[in-house]
This record gives structure tokens, C-alpha cells and sequence, in this order.
């Protein structure tokens, strides 16, 4: 039987003469109360203030908080708070102080009660995605400054509730707004255990499980990927664009490995290549690495803004006939705002003949290798050097989680190693090479392998590939339902490559302008207000920007496992309703 959705916990508690539906929250509420251990059903229902009445008109008014010293359990109960109130504790009462068991328990529950409470309310439609205010209203309105005093646990619990009340629901069905979306309940859990355990992956000592679960789920990425038998190299690093600026360190140590020791007077002049609509991130790194944003040769596009391979090989011959060498050539599988797949095969061709390194960046597209029907649109990815690719993306596994996979072996450990001895000593009594943290550029790095590792083994392979697939499904109906209606424009012909749907809307008011310069004029400002409509009202989040001579356009983006149907309706509506006046 199908799945009922996040409510249908209360459907068997339903009688078959309750007038109420089992879809509701308080039947949800009901269930929990039943379900959840330790009174937690009971009190995600309090801080909702779901009960007899109906919800507040206002989604996001206040809740009213049960007072210091009691507990917000809704029938008696042996709850611990009965006994301690946060009002006169600090934080120096709390473990690693005498007796603070019971008094870290209490809090840290009160504290699981608040995100509870949250993560319920991010998946409930009736709710706003955001609670705008702008910079200097959330200023005053809120004492955000720090103090030499500490203060209370109690005023600790108000800055969590505050910081939640005003952060945006990225786990809301109806936030479009960016690349990564979604809240996943294993990968959530993930995370919590990660920020329990605290530690760093630089060595197997003081990491041992999380080391062996990187060096696991890298090798099957690899596989994916299509390197034999999963050979290789790789690592998690803080986010797409640290992976590619890894990957440009990597093809200039290969190409120059004197410019470890000696720097970039050693080496000639260099020449990157990257497609006019690749991420900012490949000219950031080739700042940062003393290459130079001039040395970043950007390739021209077709219409649906992939590479053309003539024009990288033109440009890279009319770059070593100015004296340059080419060192790197940056493809990209899935475009930020088009979600073009740059034409793998050709470029690998091309990187072949001229001894090339070619990285394809991934990060927003490289989780369709976890598709049968859409990883035909990375084919030739497994004649690349280097591949970054971002599960926090598509696969929504919790910020951050980008890895970098290399498919030479030893080469990240050549081109980063240090050898600091009070890290690395040769004369440990386990196999070295699990200590991984000399290839890496930082010593200390966060644990990122745990959410996705546990969201893999929960939803195997085939259930990110079927969310993916969804996210695919639900783009391709978004396509379909505005390319004739009236009222939009595509950006672009043809059925877009990934969930990005590139569109204008012209209101009435711009719709029938006969001046084409006038009409170019108006439009431009017409995303921005909608979009600034919708923060205003908190109904929903989607991005606009322009793009070369183009005006301002909506990307509408889909990553988040929770969006329906009809949450795409609900956006093309919303975009109607409040636009009628433009």
C-alpha cells in the first residue's frame, strides 16, 4: 500500500465514525502521543498548539510556552522538568559539572523539543517558508549581541526558539529558491551523531569508523562513476567549489610538480578552460591557487548552454600559440541556472589530444550517475581525471556533503602531504594509509561522510535513485504546464536537461507592450518584485538573476524529496496572484 504522507500516522486510530480526518494534525498529534516515547508526541503537540481549537489564522504566530519549571507534557507525567527550571542555570551546570546529568538531559530534551517542534511545522503547507524581516527590523527586534555576563539556560532556549522562528524552512515543500533543499529525517539524525561524536578526520585514531565509511563510500562512487573496480583517489571537502579548486591543484601538480616547492615562478604561464555558464568558483580557484582569473579562457555555449567543443579546441591552439599552457579543462554536468550537460565525449577527445587534465564538475548534476534513465546525460564522465560531485544536492543529504573523486591513485598524497610528525608518525601499529588527512589541503575537517553513508544504507541505492527520478518528473510537469500558457516565455527551447526550468512571466501590464525596448525594460523588474511578494507573504521561495544579454528570469529549481504536484501549481498560481497589478 501506498504511502498516505508525513500525517498518516493517526489514519488507524481513526474510527469509522470520526468526523475527523486522520490527515489532520491532531490526529497526527493523537498517534504521536501513543508512538513516541519519553511524553515527545505529547509535547511536539503542545508547542504546536494543536488541540481542541483550530490553528491560529496567523500561521506563524507565537505558540504560548509552558512557564519555567514545568514541563508541556498535555496528562500527567514523571517528566524531570517538574523538578528543574532554566531560569537560574547556566551552562557551567551542565556536564562536565558534578550532578549535571540530570540537568543535561533535561536541557538538551527541551532542546530536541524546539527542533521537533520545527521540523514538524517545515512540512506543513498551512506555514509560512519564511518570516521575513529585513536586516535592521531583525536587528532591534531581537538582542543578537554578545556580552561578558553569561546569560541563563532559559535565555538559551528563547535565542534557539528566535533563531528558528526567523530562519527560512529550506525543508518547506514549496522552497525552490536554491540547488539544495530538503530535510531528510536519517540524514538528519546523521548529523547529530556526527556533532556528538566531535572529531576530526584527519587520522584513523581519533576516527576510525568514519575514516573506513569515506574510504568505503568513495570507492563506490568511483564505481559509479565508472573507474575500474573503483580504483582511485578522492575526498569530502567543504562544498562544490573547494572540490574543483582541489581539482586545478591537482592537474597543475601533475603537469608541474616543482610548483609545490618552488611556486608558480617555476612554471610557465598557464591556461585554464571553462564554459561561459560554468560556476564562479573555477575563476575563485584559480585565484586563490596564483594562476590568475585572466589565466580562466571561457568557452562559448549553444542555445541551451552547453560547451561547444570547437570553440575549447580553437581556444586552446590559439592559447599555446600565445605561449600559454593549457592545464585544465573544467566540463560541467548540470549548469547553475540552465542545468546544461556539457558534451562529455567530445571534450574528453579533445583533453586526450592535447594532454589535457579534464574535470567535470558535477556538483548540481553528478548525482543523475544514480539514475538509469537520466545518466546517459553524463556519458563519458569516466574519461575524466577528476569529478566533483555534491549529494547534498540532488541526493538532499544535510549540508555540507561535496566530494571530490580522483582517478589516479597516490596523487592527492603527493601533490598535499606535509608529513607533520606529530599527526602522521610512520611508526603507528595500523596501515597508514587510512590516515587520510595529509592529502587533504585543511587539518582540521569536519566528519561529512556520516549523513550520507547512513541515508544510503536507508535508502539504497535504488531510493536516491527514485527521488531523483521524482525531482526530474516534477520539472518536466512544470515545463509542460507553462510553455503554452499564457502569459510565459521559455528561456530556452526544448525539455530542460535537469530540474531547472528557466522561464519568463509577463503580467498584463508587460504582456501586450508593442516597444520592444520598453517591454525588455519592465520585464527585467518583474521577477524581483514577485520574488520580493513572495518573502513578504512567506509563501513560497523561487531565484531569478539574468543571464549574458538576457533579462532578469525565474530559475525554478527541484531537489526537495517533500514537493508535489500540486505544490507546482501552487507556484504557477502564486506567480499570477501576485503579479496582477504589474
Amino acid at each position: 500500500m501506498a504511502a498516505q504522507g508525513f500525517w498518516s500516522l493517526g489514519a488507524e486510530n481513526a474510527g469509522d465514525n470520526s468526523t475527523q480526518s486522520p490527515s489532520t494534525p491532531r490526529a497526527w498529534c493523537q498517534a504521536a502521543a501513543q508512538k513516541f516515547t519519553g511524553g515527545i508526541g505529547s509535547k511536539i503537540c503542545a508547542l504546536l498548539n494543536v488541540g481542541e481549537a483550530e490553528k491560529p489564522a496567523d500561521p506563524v504566530a507565537k505558540k504560548p510556552e509552558a512557564e519555567a519549571g514545568t514541563c508541556s507534557c498535555s496528562k500527567p507525567c514523571n517528566c524531570s522538568k517538574t523538578n528543574i527550571g532554566f531560569s537560574e542555570l547556566y551552562s557551567t551546570d551542565l556536564l562536565p559539572a558534578t550532578n549535571g546529568d540530570l540537568k543535561t538531559m533535561t536541557f538538551l530534551q527541551e532542546v530536541v523539543d524546539i527542533l521537533l517542534a520545527y521540523i514538524v511545522e517545515s512540512f506543513d503547507r498551512s506555514t509560512k517558508v519564511i518570516d521575513f524581516h529585513y536586516p535592521n527590523e531583525l536587528l532591534q527586534s531581537n538582542n543578537w549581541e554578545l556580552s561578558d555576563e553569561p546569560e541563563t539556560l532559559d535565555d538559551i532556549l528563547i535565542s534557539c526558539r528566535a533563531t528558528l522562528k526567523y530562519a527560512i524552512k529550506t525543508a518547506h515543500p514549496r522552497y525552490f529558491n536554491q540547488l539544495s533543499t530538503g530535510l531528510d529525517m536519517v540524514g538528519l539524525a546523521a548529523d547529530w551523531l556526527t556533532s556528538t561524536a566531535n572529531t576530526n578526520m584527519f587520522t584513523y585514531e581519533v576516527a576510525p569508523v568514519f575514516v573506513l565509511l569515506e574510504y568505503v563510500t568513495l570507492k563506490k562512487m568511483r564505481e559509479i562513476i565508472g573507474w575500474q573496480e573503483g580504483r582511485g583517489d578522492g575526498i569530502f571537502s567543504p562544498g562544490g567549489a573547494i572540490s574543483n579548486m582541489y581539482a586545478m591543484l591537482l592537474a597543475r601538480f601533475k603537469m608541474f610538480p616543482e610548483v609545490k616547492e618552488k611556486g608558480m615562478s617555476s612554471v610557465p604561464r598557464l591556461a585554464a578552460f571553462t564554459s561561459e555558464h560554468s560556476h564562479f568558483s573555477i575563476k575563485k580557484g584559480a585565484a586563490a591557487l596564483g594562476i590568475g582569473t585572466d589565466s580562466v579562457i571561457c568557452i562559448k555555449v549553444d542555445e541551451r548552454g552547453k560547451m561547444i567543443p570547437s570553440d575549447l579546441e580553437r581556444r586552446i591552439v590559439e592559447a599555446k600559440q600565445k605561449g600559454l599552457v593549457p592545464f585544465f579543462v573544467s566540463a560541467t554536468a548540470g549548469t547553475t541556472v540552465y542545468g546544461a550537460f556539457d558534451p562529455l565525449i567530445a571534450i574528453a577527445d579533445i583533453c586526450k589530444k592535447y594532454e589535457i587534465w579534464m574535470h567535470v564538475d558535477g556538483a548540481w548534476g553528478g548525482s543523475l550517475l544514480m539514475s538509469r534513465k537520466h545518466r546517459w546525460k553524463l556519458n563519458g564522465v569516466e574519461r575524466a581525471n577528476s569529478v566533483t560531485w555534491n549529494p547534498h544536492k540532488m541526493m538532499s543529504v544535510p549540508l555540507q556533503c561535496s566530494a571530490l573523486l580522483v582517478r589516479e591513485e597516490g596523487l592527492m598524497q603527493s601533490c598535499n602531504q606535509m608529513h607533520a610528525c606529530y599527526l602522521f608518525q610512520q611508526d603507528k601499529h595500523y596501515d597508514l594509509s587510512y590516515d587520510t588527512g595529509d592529502k587533504a589541503l585543511q587539518c582540521g575537517r569536519h566528519v561529512d561522510i556520516f549523513k550520507l553513508w547512513l541515508m544510503w544504507k536507508a535508502k539504497g541505492t535504488i531510493g536516491f535513485e527514485a527521488q531523483i527520478d521524482k525531482c526530474l518528473e516534477l520539472s518536466e510537469y512544470l515545463y509542460n504546464k507553462i510553455k503554452d500558457r499564457e502569459g510565459y516565455e521559455m528561456v530556452f527551447n526544448g525539455k530542460p536537461q535537469h530540474t531547472n526550468v528557466c522561464f519568463w512571466y509577463l503580467p498584463p501590464g508587460v504582456r501586450y507592450l508593442e516597444d520592444k525596448e520598453e517591454k525588455q525594460k519592465r520585464l527585467h523588474k518583474v521577477a524581483p518584485v514577485i520574488k520580493a511578494r513572495m518573502m513578504e507573504y512567506g509563501t513560497t521561495m523561487v531565484s531569478y538573476q539574468p543571464q549574458g544579454d538576457k533579462v532578469n528570469f525565474f530559475r525554478m529549481v527541484i531537489s526537495n524529496p517533500a514537493a508535489t504536484f500540486e505544490d507546482i501549481d501552487f507556484l504557477i498560481e502564486e506567480i499570477e496572484r501576485l503579479s496582477q497589478d504589474l
